[in-house]
């Protein structure tokens, strides 16, 4: 509250985004964790509620004759255009906006603000992450090839990986850590998804420390290793989701990618989706063209081509398609990595899973799907998503290309999805409205940490 300079201002006009000729009258308050917008014409109490969690930019334009306008831009994609007649008022309301859609420090987000009326058991509940044993056990494991290990316990061997993985059964702890020293970020191939029918597996992975000659043993054995957890497959697959020269430009960093001269039976393959940089200004473009005032349908389709949005959508889609062929058809392991592997990597595995398996086209395997290879895998929420205030070139619609994927599937499939485009907007929303602790943070230990702020243990 002590970042709001004005509570309430009356007298506000909300435009139409269609019709700027369309306006409501009403009044305008500011409370610790929403905007609400009351009209107050015709005898008719309609409500506009906005999260300040999901305002991206608030931005105080040029006075008018008619008053001051403030537009405010939502990461929902929700615009809204006042109009306040002071422009003093329309100052404060700017200033109180920027800091309170701005939080500097965890215990500013909504889920810890937001007190439902329930008992202790049931909060507890609420911060709990969804039972991800319970779907390796769908997929049939632990079995004989592969086995839980608890190398990761306590986070000692890569801080943003969850502390239980899945790795073969051949693969002794040396050998882990061996690997995950020359693997970005410490993290090093782990089962994502396993097909019982055929025993190929999905692993993942971050780029290696190869630069341009260096190899390690205990990396290749941990291939080997996943080879070996196939018995129906003489080689396997290495699918580096980046451009080409964007691989090869890590090298002089040291990093890089797999040399198949140094790896037994493997076969890599360039998939060539752009990095977050890309994808941010790509989107960015994509919004601006769906924010033109009448625009003619040449216009508009003409913007949405020079945006690139469906040229990225459809690299994600081609490389889940290539993955989901390799292990559905050809009976083939697949190591998918990008750089760090929380990003490319996580929408990849994710499509490939909503392609080979029903279950994660079901309301429940969705959630457990996004908890696997999102929540539990170390996406970067916190900074894709700008839950809190830093550095711009960090934020960027990795998990809104993955739900715009998953939609164009079920445009072409609708009957085999049990849930429909409501609920992909629903987990949009979540996502960045920090109701929820699943989406704050940046991986699985931040998360554990973070039920500090709360008045349970």
């Amino acid at each position: 509250m002590e970042h709001i300079r004005l509570p309430k201002v009356e007298n506000v006009k909300l435009l139409d985004r269609i019709s700027h000729r369309r306006r409501r009258v009403g009044t305008l308050y500011l409370t610790a964790t929403h905007t609400i917008f009351v009209e107050s014409e015709a005898g008719v109490r309609n409500e506009t509620w906005v999260l300040h969690s999901l305002v991206c930019s608030v931005d105080k334009l040029a006075a008018t004759p008619s008053g001051c306008p403030l537009l405010i831009h939502c990461k929902n994609f929700q615009v809204l255009h006042f109009i306040i007649s002071k422009e003093q008022e329309c100052h404060d309301i700017h200033l109180s906006l920027q800091r309170l859609s701005q939080p500097e420090s965890y215990d500013e987000l909504y889920c810890f603000a937001y007190k439902p009326n329930v008992d202790e058991k049931e909060r507890r509940q609420e911060w709990d992450f969804l039972d991800l044993k319970a779907d390796y056990s769908r997929m049939g494991l632990p079995n004989s090839l592969w086995k839980l290990s608890p190398v990761n316990q306590h986070y000692k061997v890569s801080d943003t990986y969850p502390a239980d993985l899945f790795v073969p059964e051949s693969a002794t702890p040396p050998v882990i850590v061996g690997s995950s020293k020359f693997r970005s970020r410490g993290r090093f191939p782990a089962l994502s998804y396993y097909c019982k029918d055929n025993h190929a597996a999905i692993c993942r992975s971050s780029q290696p420390l190869s630069g341009f000659s260096a190899r390690c043993l205990e990396d290749e054995q941990m291939l080997e290793a996943i080879l070996r957890s196939n018995p129906r497959s003489d080689f396997m697959y290495v699918v580096d989701t980046r451009p080409k020269l964007n691989a090869i430009a890590n090298r002089a960093a040291g990093k890089g990618y797999e040399n198949e001269d140094n790896y037994s039976n493997i076969k890599f393959q360039f998939v060539g989706i752009e990095n977050i940089h890309v994808m941010r200004n790509s989107q960015q473009k994509m919004l601006e063209v769906c924010e033109l005032r009448s625009p003619s349908m040449s216009d508009f389709l003409e913007g949405l081509e020079s945006s690139g949005w469906m040229k990225h959508i459809k690299a994600v889609l081609d490389a889940g398609i290539f993955i989901a062929k390799a292990v559905a058809e050809e009976g083939t392991s697949v190591l998918v990595h990008c750089s760090d592997g929380w990003d490319r990597t996580s929408q990849v595995c994710s499509v490939a899973c909503v392609l080979l398996d029903p279950y994660y086209r079901t309301l429940r395997g969705f959630m457990v799907l996004i908890e696997k290879d999102w929540v539990s895998f170390g996406h970067r929420f916190s900074h894709r998503c700008k839950h809190l205030v830093g550095d711009p070139k960090e934020v960027s619609p990795i998990i809104d290309q993955l739900l715009e994927c998953v939609w164009q599937l079920m445009e072409q499939f609708p009957c085999a999805f049990e849930f429909n485009e409501r609920f992909l907007i629903a987990i949009h929303n979540h996502v960045y409205s920090c109701q929820f602790g699943n989406f704050i943070g940046n991986n699985q230990r931040e998360r554990i940490e973070l039920r500090r702020f709360l008045s349970f243990p």
